[in-house]
């Protein structure tokens, strides 16, 4: 089950570490802005003062304490005290709203425990949300050795394995061409890795499968395959992920096998994932 908490539209656009949100996305621009200012709200920082709220978003304090006010008067974030914020009460009716209508079929979850069984690894499976994926479920791994992120955790689209696979859809870059640019931008690599990251999204949709070893986290590698709509489209990526020492030529093979495996066996249950991007 998706983890409220992290579950927000983070589809802003990164410029030296600082959102500009100025005539980058559609829709209305205070609206953008309130969002960008609830999506800073995580596991890492699920407070924040004023201060560090108007430094972190680049915008004027005037802006940011309208904002503030406005968002605590609908209950969206809530004084705790010595001038700090954190997310409101307002989100609980919401929560449940999204738990509720983002739930993963049992034979869905049946698919991908399985493939925890077969393999050993921890299971993920992401869907895209704006400039990130967001691992929308997960089956724990066997191995008492093992790499986890929290369900419901939003992770940049410059790296890994699923970002690939969500990367290499058709329709998404016939629909934003500039996506691989705005991710390579994203990333601690400049505007210059938009063209391998590139080539690894097309290579991908060719292969039907990627990997990758320690892109996001030192030490840590993962398999990914799409799954796909009848029509093509790419509604989720569904891989492993575990540490590097294990997904070494020996296992690899297997590995993507079950992965395989698992897809199909996800499409052929009639999922056809959520509209989240």
């Amino acid at each position: 089950m998706v983890d409220p908490g992290n579950w927000f539209f983070r589809q802003r656009r990164w410029r030296g570490g600082t959102a500009s949100m100025d005539g980058d996305l559609p829709g209305v621009r205070s609206v953008h802005r309130a969002l960008d200012l609830l999506e800073r709200f995580d596991d890492e920082h699920p407070q924040w003062t004023l201060a560090e709220l108007t430094a972190a978003s680049g915008l004027p304090k005037t802006t940011v304490l309208r904002l503030v006010m406005t968002l605590e008067q609908r209950g969206l974030v809530a004084a705790t005290g010595r001038g700090r914020y954190a997310i409101g009460p307002g989100f609980l009716r919401w929560s449940r709203l999204s738990s509720a209508s983002m739930e993963i079929p049992p034979a869905v979850r049946a698919a991908m425990g399985k493939l925890a069984t077969d393999t050993g690894e921890t299971v993920n499976l992401y869907i895209r949300v704006g400039r990130t994926r967001v691992c929308l479920a997960q089956a724990q791994g066997t191995l008492s050795v093992r790499h986890t992120i929290p369900v419901g955790a939003a992770l940049p689209l410059w790296s890994g394995a699923a970002s690939k696979v969500l990367l290499s859809d058709p329709p998404l870059l016939a629909a934003d061409p500039s996506v691989i640019d705005d991710v390579a931008g994203d990333s601690p690599y400049g505007a210059g890795f938009a063209q391998k990251l590139r080539a690894e999204a097309a290579a991908t949709g060719d292969g039907g499968v990627a990997i990758t070893h320690g892109e996001r986290e030192l030490g840590a590698s993962g398999v990914s395959v799409a799954v796909r709509r009848a029509d093509g489209r790419v509604v989720a990526a569904v891989g492993i992920g575990g540490p590097t020492t294990r997904f070494n030529d020996q296992r690899l093979p297997a590995y993507v096998s079950a992965v395989r495996l698992c897809a199909a066996t996800i499409v052929a249950t009639g999922w056809s994932g959520f509209s989240a991007a």
